[in-house]
């Protein structure tokens, strides 16, 4: 066969070349499309991630809260002290704080209550508030601690005023007492009525008299009626007066400054006197007031914002008891 009849024409040559490349690519697109896609190595499907939930904190745990406690009397408030478990020296504070309001050697009687408000996990027992119960409808007696600057410890009332009075109550421990105040008694000395302007105390001789207050010695000695007497310019406007003593501590006279709770004598029976007694007085403005139940002036009371805060304290502690 000759050459020229195996030829193709030129152009129809071209268009199928053309025709056959473009059914390739097709080809190729199609089994590509077809082919999974490989997202990994091993063709594991991604993890999914859950969304951060965004945590509530936890509130932080509440402080432990003071406790309260309570004792009986069975004999003396310093016995039922030692019982639970206070020293000395807080026993003595607390004795002077509630001087004002309460003799504890006098007042206090078997099946009274004292009653504590504490600190959790107290280094040294020492309480908060401290609540005096008696069962003669006396009512309750608080006190509340607080520290000064110097971290000293003070009792006061709940209004700020200081539990210990710049004036004790009684001068002595006496037995009973033996002749109250009044306007109008029948003397047995003299038979005839006449007012008595202060207490006997009756104690045995010999018994100690203290200063009741501060002051200054303004007579010391003796007097008619009286026997052995002594006379204290307390802080104005209040004076004290001891008759009928037996003798005067050493060292004193007119003009001694003394201190409250100085012993200033001892209890006899000078003068007209038909026993062993303290006669015992209290003026105001030169005016005899009945020892017993005149008021008496207390050490500085707190001020201001250093008030407010201890009285929102007192609260507190006062609900708890």
């Amino acid at each position: 066969m000759p050459l020229s009849a195996l030829a193709v024409p030129a152009t129809r040559f071209g268009k199928t070349v053309l025709a056959g490349a473009i059914g390739s690519a097709v080809a190729a697109l199609m089994l590509t499309s077809l082919k999974p896609v490989s997202h990994s190595d091993d063709d594991t499907p991604p993890a999914i991630t859950p969304a951060r939930v965004a945590e509530t904190p936890k509130p932080p745990p509440a402080p432990p809260q003071p406790r309260t406690e309570s004792v009986t009397i069975d004999s003396t408030f310093a016995e039922a002290m030692q019982r639970s478990g206070f020293d000395a020296a807080t026993t003595d504070l607390l004795a002077r704080s509630f001087s004002g309001q309460i003799d504890f050697r006098r007042d206090l009687r078997k099946g009274d209550t004292v009653s504590f408000v504490m600190e959790p996990q107290p280094a040294q027992p020492e309480p908060l508030a401290v609540r005096v119960s008696r069962g003669d409808n006396d009512g309750d007696h608080d006190l509340f601690l607080h520290r000064d600057l110097n971290g000293k410890p003070f009792y006061y009332t709940a209004n700020g005023k200081s539990g210990a009075p710049s004036f004790s109550r009684y001068p002595l421990a006496f037995t009973r007492v033996s002749s109250d105040f009044s306007m109008r008694r029948f003397d047995p000395v003299v038979h005839r009525w006449q007012s008595h302007d202060g207490v006997d105390f009756a104690a045995p001789i010999g018994t100690p008299v203290h200063a009741t207050a501060r002051g200054t010695i303004s007579f010391i000695g003796w007097e008619t009626g009286y026997g052995k007497f002594i006379v204290i310019d307390n802080p104005p406007p209040y004076q004290t007066a001891f008759a009928h003593l037996s003798r005067f501590a050493k060292g004193l006279h007119r003009g001694s400054h003394v201190r409250r709770g100085q012993v200033i004598g001892y209890v006899g029976r000078t003068g007209w006197a038909t026993g062993p007694h303290l006669h015992y007085e209290v003026r105001i403005d030169d005016i005899a007031q009945n020892p017993l139940t005149v008021a008496l002036p207390g050490d500085a009371p707190l001020h201001g914002p250093e008030r407010t805060r201890f009285a929102q304290e007192a609260q507190r502690l006062a609900d708890l008891l």
